[in-house]
């Protein structure tokens, strides 16, 4: 089995899952073992999911200020959450080829495979909430039909992503690519190298 069929049918479950409830305080279950890749997956596509609906409701225009602010913070420390996950998954790949030989020529991707899965992940939601739209009972059959549209290219992208994923894995484990865990340095996050906190 390739990563991506691996991948796939955890993300959309961790949106089905979501979406019984359809709430964005709703406590996550995850239902693989703590320490595998397949929790991380799920656990990485609900953070995604939550994330989704977050940004839904902060676009409200009648949203109260104050309830925006702490939005804002709720996404922050989501976006937060969601970058150290990538990294774990990243670190999982790491481990899992850090014995291979790069062969003599072999180059680096542009992005490490946990960021290609971070973007597998999203467009997973977009997959999910475009069918919702194509499906929608209230909406003109011109919208129905536009949507459809959109939807068929996001399923292209989707075996073009899964196989670009795939084949990146391939690379690093033949040698033809290498790869390195980058820690992002968000230095707004951190109270020594943001102005704002740090001069306080």
């Amino acid at each position: 089995m390739t990563f991506t069929a691996l991948a796939r049918p955890i993300f959309e479950q961790a949106i089905n899952d979501y979406h019984k409830t359809d709430c964005v305080d709703t406590p996550m279950k995850n239902p693989y073992a703590e320490g595998t890749i397949e929790a991380d997956l799920y656990r990485k596509c609900w953070i995604d999911t939550v994330q989704w609906h977050f940004e839904d409701i902060i676009r409200d225009p009648e949203i109260n200020p104050v309830a925006a602010l702490t939005l804002k913070r709720r996404i922050d420390a989501s976006n937060q959450d969601r970058t150290d996950l990538v990294e774990t998954i990243d670190s999982y790949f790491y481990t899992k080829y850090h014995n291979i030989t790069p062969q003599p020529g072999a180059t680096i991707n542009t992005e490490s495979p946990a960021w290609a899965v971070d973007r597998l992940s999203i467009l997973a939601l977009k997959i999910y909430h475009m069918r919702e739209q194509v499906e929608r009972t209230d909406a003109t059959a011109e919208h129905r039909a536009t949507c459809q549209k959109k939807l068929d290219v996001l399923l292209e992208q989707q075996v073009d992503l899964s196989t670009a994923i795939d084949q990146l894995l391939a690379d690093i484990e033949a040698g033809r690519k290498w790869m390195k865990v980058y820690k992002q340095m968000k230095m707004y996050n951190d109270p020594d190298t943001n102005p704002v906190l740090y001069s306080k």
